[in-house]
């Protein structure tokens, strides 16, 4: 019996919108759920665990774990040129799976894909070749913090529906993006930066929907800059005694 190779049938009844992000979940042949992504002229299949490829690398399950054992092996390790098109490959589909995880509001798994995908940007900055390939890598680094912000808040609304602690997790990826400008010399770009603008438009909004008043973060900061030393101290104590609980 002849093996059908080609994908007319599958592509035929599920149309590709130029306009949104088409993805789905369905289960493989063993059972197994994965990720589709209709793209113009084909699809994407991803893996729900691991590589998104689902390929094991030289025993690991992904290139950054092999890595991590490379330099544990070889503090002076730098990338070659073979090592750099894994690192891009391994990029490129931890975003695919970023974005779709987004898409099917699965929010913690978005989170810990950003995770992965910073994770990685920290071991190459560290094991680069050259300066001009960092700069080409860490010029995303504040797209991957907007996404993994985005998922952050909205994971927690949909977890304790508290948008306390939607709006407290956008803050907090507002400073993390914050010391990348600080760190590159761009801090008056800051404010003005899309990403920055759209994740303030997004606290916000949920700060006003959710009515959050000032979180207790935001209340310690205020204390510290009025030089309210004992509330700072009362709020201090107050915040490590939620964060222990």
């Amino acid at each position: 019996m002849k093996r059908t190779m080609h994908l007319d049938d599958l592509i035929k009844e599920w149309d590709f919108n130029p306009h949104t992000l088409n993805v789905r979940m369905v289960k493989g042949s063993d059972g197994r759920d994965v990720i589709q992504m209709r793209v113009d002229m084909g699809v994407l299949q991803l893996e729900t665990t691991g590589r998104p490829d689902g390929e094991i690398v030289e025993g690991c399950p992904s290139f950054l774990e092999y890595l991590q054992e490379a330099v544990l092996e070889n503090a002076e390790l730098e990338l070659d040129e073979d090592q750099c098109m894994e690192v891009d490959r391994e990029f490129m589909q931890f975003y695919h799976r970023r974005i779709c995880w987004l898409r099917l509001q699965y929010y913690n798994r978005a989170v810990m894909d950003a995770d992965h995908t910073l994770r990685l940007m920290d071991l190459c900055e560290r094991v680069s070749p050259d300066e001009e390939w960092t700069r080409t890598h860490e010029q995303y680094r504040p797209f991957v913090l907007f996404h993994r912000t985005q998922a952050a808040a909205l994971g927690a609304l949909d977890e304790e529906e508290s948008g306390e602690d939607a709006v407290m997790a956008i803050n907090s990826g507002l400073e993390t993006i914050r010391q990348f400008f600080i760190k590159h010399e761009a801090e008056e770009h800051y404010e003005e930066d899309e990403l920055v603008v759209r994740l303030i438009e997004l606290r916000e909004t949920l700060r006003s929907e959710y009515e959050v008043g000032q979180t207790l973060r935001e209340k310690l900061r205020a204390a510290v800059e009025q030089e309210q030393y004992e509330l700072a101290a009362k709020l201090r104590d107050e915040l490590n005694k939620r964060d222990f609980d």
